[in-house]
């Protein structure tokens, strides 16, 4: 008698554990089911964040305002930056892409931000010669004198003379060095532009500065060959 009650408890013991197993296992697999909709629901989010991203980048750089402002409406950062590290304003800014300019702008973006390389959006676009966007730029508060390369520098480096024109209107630093000591004038001589550089000088640049390996402009002048650059300077007392 006491033998059979020893048997009943122990299959009373084992149904439970049994029981418990079963219940342990539907418990498993209902974690692991949630735990996989959660990660597939997360993956949805980042390919759509990443989608919404894609299809900003592209109408910042097509020029579609309208698409940039509705998308800024939804949540989109204006401050975002393409993935080399530069800030959609610039990019804007490099393409002469005023009217998205203007959106970003309008929605907060920092006129002064800097890529990675040092650059602002006011630089790139005396780059380029643009000459509408550095307008834009120049209202809304961009910085002309910075330290270190300045958008004279650029401006004069691509030969856009209305650009150079304009800045010193501005008051830019016609002198202002970059960390390795060159200067505007310098840049414009190097880069083979006679008519930035006669503006330069006629605008009262120094021409016997030198940059950090003692070259000045009329170094690089002779280097180049350029000889209507070569007479400017000469005219203008360079050494």
């Amino acid at each position: 008698m006491h033998r059979s009650k020893s048997v009943k408890i122990a299959v009373w013991v084992l149904g439970v554990l049994m029981s418990s197993c079963v219940v342990a296992q539907s418990t498993t697999k209902d974690v692991l089911e949630r735990r996989a909709a959660a990660q597939k629901e997360e993956q949805q989010r980042i390919d759509q964040k990443n989608e919404t991203y894609t299809q900003f980048l592209a109408a910042v750089k097509e020029n579609r305002a309208a698409d940039v402002t509705a998308m800024i409406k939804k949540g989109v950062d204006p401050e975002l930056s393409d993935p080399n590290g530069e800030p959609v304003l610039l990019l804007a800014a490099r393409q002469g892409n005023v009217n998205v300019g203007e959106a970003l702008l309008r929605a907060g973006a920092k006129i002064n931000k800097t890529s990675v390389y040092g650059d602002t959006a006011l630089m790139v676009a005396a780059l380029n010669g643009q000459r509408r966007m550095v307008d834009l730029l120049i209202k809304n508060g961009a910085e002309i004198n910075r330290k270190g390369w300045t958008p004279l520098i650029y401006a004069a480096t691509g030969g856009h003379d209305e650009i150079v024109d304009q800045l010193l209107d501005y008051l830019a630093d016609i002198d202002a060095r970059a960390p390795n000591g060159t200067t505007a004038l310098m840049m414009a001589v190097r880069q083979g532009h006679p008519s930035t550089v006669k503006l330069l000088i006629d605008r009262g640049a120094d021409v016997n500065l030198r940059n950090e390996t003692g070259a000045s402009a009329m170094d690089w002048a002779k280097r180049g060959g350029h000889s209507v650059i070569i007479d400017y300077l000469r005219q203008a007392k360079a050494q």
